[in-house]
Protein backbone atom coordinates (compact mmCIF):
# COMPACT_ATOMS: atom_id res chain seq x y z
CA UNK A 1 0.00 0.00 0.00
CA UNK A 2 1.52 3.08 -0.78
CA UNK A 3 1.94 6.10 1.63
CA UNK A 4 -0.70 8.54 -0.45
CA UNK A 5 -3.33 5.63 -0.51
CA UNK A 6 -2.70 5.40 3.52
CA UNK A 7 -2.90 8.86 4.41
CA UNK A 8 -6.10 9.23 1.77
CA UNK A 9 -7.96 6.44 4.39
CA UNK A 10 -6.80 7.74 7.30
CA UNK A 11 -7.88 10.95 6.24
CA UNK A 12 -11.25 9.34 5.58
CA UNK A 13 -11.15 7.48 8.75
CA UNK A 14 -11.19 10.41 10.54
CA UNK A 15 -13.62 12.72 8.37
CA UNK A 16 -16.04 9.95 9.24
CA UNK A 17 -15.49 10.13 13.15
CA UNK A 18 -15.84 13.89 13.00
CA UNK A 19 -19.17 13.60 10.99
CA UNK A 20 -20.06 10.90 13.73
CA UNK A 21 -19.45 13.13 16.03
CA UNK A 22 -21.05 16.16 15.11
CA UNK A 23 -24.22 14.47 14.28
CA UNK A 24 -24.51 12.57 17.89
CA UNK A 25 -23.86 15.93 19.36
CA UNK A 26 -26.48 17.89 16.70
CA UNK A 27 -28.62 14.95 17.27
CA UNK A 28 -28.16 14.50 13.32
CA UNK A 29 -28.80 10.91 12.67
CA UNK A 30 -28.21 11.38 8.99
CA UNK A 31 -24.85 13.13 8.79
CA UNK A 32 -24.01 10.52 12.28
CA UNK A 33 -25.03 7.67 9.86
CA UNK A 34 -22.46 8.98 7.07
CA UNK A 35 -19.67 9.15 9.23
CA UNK A 36 -20.14 5.73 9.92
CA UNK A 37 -20.66 4.96 6.31
CA UNK A 38 -17.57 6.98 5.57
CA UNK A 39 -15.35 4.89 8.43
CA UNK A 40 -16.45 1.97 6.93
CA UNK A 41 -15.73 2.36 3.56
CA UNK A 42 -12.08 4.05 4.98
CA UNK A 43 -11.72 0.21 6.21
CA UNK A 44 -12.77 -1.46 3.26
CA UNK A 45 -10.53 0.39 1.07
CA UNK A 46 -7.21 -0.70 3.63
CA UNK A 47 -8.31 -4.09 3.61
CA UNK A 48 -8.27 -3.73 -0.42
CA UNK A 49 -4.63 -2.45 -0.01
CA UNK A 50 -3.82 -5.42 2.15
CA UNK A 51 -4.85 -7.79 -0.11
CA UNK A 52 -3.07 -6.64 -3.21
CA UNK A 53 0.38 -6.14 -1.10
CA UNK A 54 -0.16 -9.91 0.36
CA UNK A 55 -0.32 -10.58 -3.82
CA UNK A 56 2.75 -8.77 -5.08
CA UNK A 57 4.91 -10.21 -2.97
Amino acid sequence: MSMKDKLDNKTQEMSGKAKEVAGRATDDERLEAEGRTDQMGADLKQAGEKVKDVFKR
